[in-house]
């Protein structure tokens, strides 16, 4: 067992494990939500705050997770992490009620927090700066599989057994993680004495961050308009220069601001967080079309996105051993380029005359920039905190990920709305079909959907797919021109290749058996 424990590649299988578990719950959730509702007579409100309920708590947590890593050890806060997800999952399976289950997903987004960050940072602890470039590769490869394997698995779950067993599958995973992270993972905590975790800049930070994102996850249902979206995102505001206040005053900070005095750092957080703005926003969108306008059953919209995440799952591993001879630097910038040329692509193949292989392609070469960017910019962050604060810097990779997420869904979801919105009241008046009020307003909604209303006539059914399309476009556009904008700003960040591990005084791990 000794020589089990820390072996670097044996503890690779833990966290992997750990990774998967929370990437397919995020992919399998969704697919069986439509069941859910049914069975339990829940809203669409309610239902939607099942997923909601959940990437609030874990993003407004990672960051804390991340220093409790740090404070008391990083694989105590793994096991902990991964035993309470797995716990979580099997009570959520057996919930009589969606009060009951929205509760719980709350819980088990706490769990989800406490085991991101660790993972990162023991790799950081376990391999040498320059040696993280496989590990993050493979680490990432494992949950693209989990990611492309999670609708298909949820699938057929829901299609041959229930929704309740979706959650159930995390109980072995975990049971294996667990396992195999008491054998192999060799404790890795500051070797200081522990002190606050800072309570104000806990509050501070966790009040930003569920303000940002339920102000953007409401938005397209209250409209950007509505004066409880912009309270929240103002009061996200407030907060969050509060928070760098408090922080640039604090003796020992939830968050060092030093680590953003790295330009490689400060990249990195930077590209993950836009190319999380696509890479979520992007098929968000793309799956209504797919589904409710070209007329693909689930389950050929799934194989037909598996393409998306095969990608990402075979250039993760080459951007590892790429990144071997040039850093991290030029996949990322070749990543994000990539991003920007696929999702024009996507624009044009969703026109008149569009094939699936064509979309099958541009899907590929957005999985090979959605990938190569990942890698690098974690690459970036991982590599560039000092070891002090590897949990801190894990802990905003995800973060990143999470407020990017959440903002790309939002954000562009609104502009297709707001384009459909347009375009619709236009083309209807050109066919002489005569709506107003509520009536409009419902049907913006379903076109912005990809559906058309049971109310409309053949004549104005037939402008719904143009106009979907050319709000989808729109989107997909404005998806490409971040990605560009992106890749210049990281080439500024990073014009001087510089060592991305830095160094610090007294920072040294604690390592343990």
């Amino acid at each position: 067992m000794n020589r089990l424990r820390g072996h670097p590649w044996l503890t690779l299988v833990p966290l992997a494990l750990g990774g998967m578990m929370v990437s397919l719950d995020t992919t399998v959730v969704a697919v069986a939500q439509p069941a859910m509702q049914a069975d339990l007579g829940a809203s669409v409100g309610d239902i939607q705050w099942v997923t909601t309920g959940y990437l609030l708590a874990l993003a407004a947590m990672l960051v804390l997770a991340g220093k409790l890593g740090d404070r008391l050890g990083h694989r105590r806060v793994f096991l902990a992490g991964t035993a309470g997800f797995a716990a979580t999952s099997v009570a959520i399976g057996l919930s009589p009620d969606i009060t009951s289950i929205t509760v719980l997903r709350v819980a088990q987004g706490v769990f989800g927090a406490l085991m991101q960050p660790p993972t990162l940072a023991l790799l950081r602890a376990t391999f040498p700066a320059d040696r993280l470039n496989v590990p993050i590769a493979v680490r990432s490869g494992a949950l693209g599989i989990a990611t492309a394997a999670g609708p298909v698995v949820g699938g057929l779950l829901v299609e041959y057994g229930s929704w309740e067993s979706i959650f159930f599958i995390n109980l072995p995973l975990g049971i294996v993680a667990i396992a195999m992270g008491l054998l192999v993972l060799r404790e890795a905590r500051l070797d200081t004495v522990a002190r606050s975790s800072d309570p104000v800049a806990v509050i501070l930070l966790a009040g930003t961050l569920l303000a940002l994102l339920w102000g953007s996850v409401q938005a397209p249902e209250y409209g950007w308009g509505d004066v409880r979206i912009w309270g929240a995102l103002a009061g996200a505001c407030v907060m969050g220069a509060g928070f760098c206040v408090w922080e640039a005053r604090a003796p020992e900070p939830l968050v060092p601001l030093s680590l953003f005095r790295s330009a490689a750092f400060s990249a990195g957080v930077m590209l993950m967080v836009l190319v999380s703005f696509i890479m979520f926003g992007v098929p968000f969108v793309c799956t209504f079309f797919l589904q409710n306008v070209v007329g693909l059953s689930p389950v050929e919209c799934g194989v037909l996105v598996l393409w998306l995440t095969l990608a990402m799952v075979v250039a993760g591993i080459a951007t590892g051993l790429l990144m071997r001879r040039t850093g991290s630097r030029a996949p990322a910038l070749l990543g994000m380029a990539l991003t920007a040329v696929a999702a024009a692509g996507l624009a044009h193949a969703t026109g008149a005359g569009s094939s699936p292989d064509e979309l099958r392609l541009w899907f590929i070469v957005l999985g090979l920039g959605f990938s190569a960017v990942i890698v690098a910019s974690t690459h970036l962050i991982v590599a560039a905190a000092p070891l002090r604060h590897s949990g801190v810097a894990g802990g905003l990779q995800q973060t990143a990920m999470q407020v990017g997420g959440s903002l790309g869904t939002a954000v562009l979801g609104a502009v297709l709305v707001a384009r459909v919105d347009a375009l619709l009241r236009q083309r209807l008046a050109e066919t002489g079909t005569r709506m107003t009020g509520p009536e409009l307003d419902e049907a913006v909604r379903s076109v912005s959907l990809g559906i058309t209303p049971a109310s409309f006539g053949p004549e104005a059914a037939s402008v719904v797919p143009g106009t979907f399309v050319a709000g989808m476009d729109t989107a997909l556009l404005i998806s490409g021109g971040v990605a560009a904008l992106a890749a210049l700003a990281g080439w500024l960040l990073l014009r001087r290749p510089a060592a991305e591990a830095a160094p610090e005084a007294g920072a040294e791990v604690k390592t343990m058996a």
